[in-house]
């Protein structure tokens, strides 16, 4: 996957296009990033213990990789990921600056 933890991304398509915001975690077997503070979904919390009470909470749901790019650090343009051989080490590089993105 070409997007990591603690990238910064714009979301292209969905609810919230338009907006970027960084990557708090990473679900690689089922294909899909959460993006801190977008993709808002609301979660009902049952009551755990006598006498306490419900609550309605809003959470970070996963995206599809498909629907965000990354914003490159050097150029800050959303732009696609490319990789690049060194000395046997693969990196990440923009395809718009062609800079190397450090991990």
């Amino acid at each position: 996957m070409k997007i990591k933890k603690g990238d910064t991304v714009l979301i292209i398509k969905g609810k919230d296009r338009g907006k970027s915001g960084k990557v708090i975690k990473v679900l690689r077997k089922s294909n899909k990033v959460v993006v801190e503070g977008l993709n808002l979904v609301k979660k009902h919390i049952k009551p755990r213990r006598r006498g306490e009470k419900g609550k309605i909470i809003q959470i970070s749901a996963p995206l599809w990789v498909s629907k965000v790019k990354l914003i490159c650090p050097n150029c800050n343009q959303p732009t696609r990921i490319g990789y690049q051989l060194e000395n046997d080490k693969k990196f990440r590089k923009c395809k718009k600056c062609q800079s190397l993105i450090s991990s």
